[in-house]
């Protein structure tokens, strides 16, 4: 008699029956009970998926225990032992423990939370995500071919194919060296106080190209805070991704997470998200990245009695940024877009002259108004070329942004927004400057002694100077004096006390750009 032809079974038990040469139906049934067979047809897992060797976990969920095999990865499920309760203490030589614990309503799409190390070990914010329908995974060894099989287990049975990951401490070195290894099967990593080897430091670069973002909490005592932590987020700025730090104030290595897990359960849903469509006039030459402020904001952990000094996406706002580089449309020139979260009606913009730092505070306001910022090409031998200029205006213009374009610039990259602006006083709506100085390298242009075309478009002009500004007499009060021969509109906000490189108030300038546009 063949049994296992009497008895529906997956073809690798098939085969170990054909090989072990079981026929009698006692061994085949005791065999039987030790398997997991999985029905994968269903887009949301069952239960029944992991079987019924099943205990209960914090809050009453299910939880599911196996061990894989260290040689043949083998995964067959066990029972936790009582003397467990939440944890993991049990241990086998040749086997790795795996836990999965179940959420009693699903969310869309299965998501789960895969922890790098120390099961159960201030599990909140896994409790909390439990509670949103993620599932909670985990493998008690470091990372390899069996997190490989592990992983390869639980998204064949349902679940999503791009997890969170949560490393606390040495937990963090296992998150990291797997996203790194596997950055197009995670969706973002929290972690915490965490630990980081150098190898995975050097491809953090793969996680920005594949827009893994990045929470790091960590105490500001932690003997990890310089040597990972910051490390960590230098690095993430400089490959402009998306990283969001939480330092709680006056607190060591231990204790781990918060204790209220909000503000982590949060970060981790949002991004286990897809990032949105590019726009229509988004195409290959370009590379997305972020833009947002590095500036620091505090926030009163009240369970924890400290304060948290907060930065990065997760406390504000985020941008979407596409720069490109191509040596057939532009020349090899360098392009940015940063594209407002809601775009005001008919898509004004700002052409500005410079590089856009993580301070540019009118940039940031005018973001959150719904106006694109776009950085100009820069060449990589002559620096301004009108040509290229004219033709981003209009490749813009070709998809709908506003046929006038707010010109900015700071000190002498102010001069090249004069100059084309002088070559176009058509499509200009207004111009906006720091300490210009009035020289350009896109035109022989004598900028002082071309203001004409600006006056006669009506252009009016905001320049923005320290009154210790050598260049404030020599270039922005000759602006002044002849501009208003010209019957042109210029208003000049002075800083008193400051120099060259100014702090600005946006709001002036932001009134003045959203009036006169």
């Amino acid at each position: 008699m063949n049994i296992s032809a009497k008895i529906k079974l997956p073809s690798f038990l098939k085969h170990a029956i054909a090989c072990l040469g079981i026929i009698n139906r006692g061994i085949v049934c005791c065999f039987l009970l030790s398997v997991t067979i999985v029905n994968t047809a269903s887009a949301q897992t069952e239960s029944g998926t992991f079987g019924n060797l099943k205990t209960t976990w914090r809050g009453g969920y299910d939880r599911y225990d196996f061990l894989m095999d260290t040689a043949t990865l083998i995964i067959k499920p066990i029972k936790a032992t009582e003397n467990e309760q939440y944890g993991m203490t049990d241990t086998i030589k040749g086997q790795v423990r795996c836990i999965l614990i179940m959420p009693k309503h699903a969310a869309t799409g299965n998501p789960w939370c895969w922890r790098g190390f120390y099961w159960d070990h201030q599990p909140q914010y896994e409790v909390e995500l439990l509670n949103r329908g993620f599932y909670i995974g985990y493998i008690n060894c470091d990372p390899g071919k069996q997190w490989d099989a592990w992983y390869k287990f639980l998204i064949d049975r349902g679940l999503s194919a791009k997890p969170a990951f949560g490393g606390m401490s040495r937990g963090g070195i296992n998150a990291y060296a797997w996203s790194t290894t596997h950055p197009d099967k995670v969706s973002c990593i929290y972690g915490d106080n965490p630990a980081i080897r150098p190898e995975s430091m050097a491809k953090m670069g793969d996680l920005a190209k594949r827009d893994i973002p990045l929470l790091n909490v960590c105490g500001s005592q932690d003997f990890l805070y310089e040597t990972n932590t910051l490390p960590i987020e230098t690095i993430y700025h400089q490959l402009n991704g998306r990283i969001t730090v939480l330092i709680k104030e006056g607190t060591a290595h231990h204790p781990h997470s918060l204790q209220n897990p909000t503000i982590i359960a949060d970060w981790i849903e949002k991004n286990i998200q897809p990032s949105a469509t590019a726009p229509d006039f988004i195409d290959s030459t370009f590379t997305k990245s972020y833009y947002y402020s590095l500036a620091k904001t505090y926030k009163y952990l009240k369970e924890e009695n400290t304060y948290a000094t907060c930065s990065g996406p997760g406390f504000t706002p985020c941008y979407d940024r596409y720069d490109v580089k191509h040596k057939s449309f532009y020349g090899t020139s360098t392009m940015v877009i940063i594209i407002p979260n809601n775009p005001a009606p008919g898509k004004p913009w700002i052409f500005r002259s410079d590089r856009i730092d993580r301070d540019a505070v009118v940039d940031q306001e005018l973001l959150a108004k719904g106006y694109y910022i776009v950085v100009t090409p820069l060449t990589e031998q002559s620096g301004a070329d009108s040509s290229q200029w004219n033709a981003t205006y209009k490749m813009l213009i070709a998809h709908g942004f506003a046929k006038k374009a707010i010109m900015e610039g700071t000190g002498a990259s102010a001069g090249e927004a004069y100059a084309w602006a002088i070559q176009n006083p058509d499509k200009v709506s207004c111009i906006y400057t720091i300490n210009p100085v009035m020289r350009n390298l896109m035109s022989k242009t004598v900028l002082l002694d071309n203001l004409a075309p600006l006056a006669k478009a009506g252009i009016p002009l905001l320049n923005v100077c320290g009154s210790e500004d050598p260049w404030l007499q020599d270039n922005t009060r000759i602006i002044e004096k002849r501009y208003q021969q010209m019957g042109g509109h210029i208003t000049i906000i002075v800083k008193k006390g400051e120099g060259h490189f100014l702090t600005i108030d946006p709001q002036p300038v932001v009134d003045f750009i959203t009036k006169k546009s």
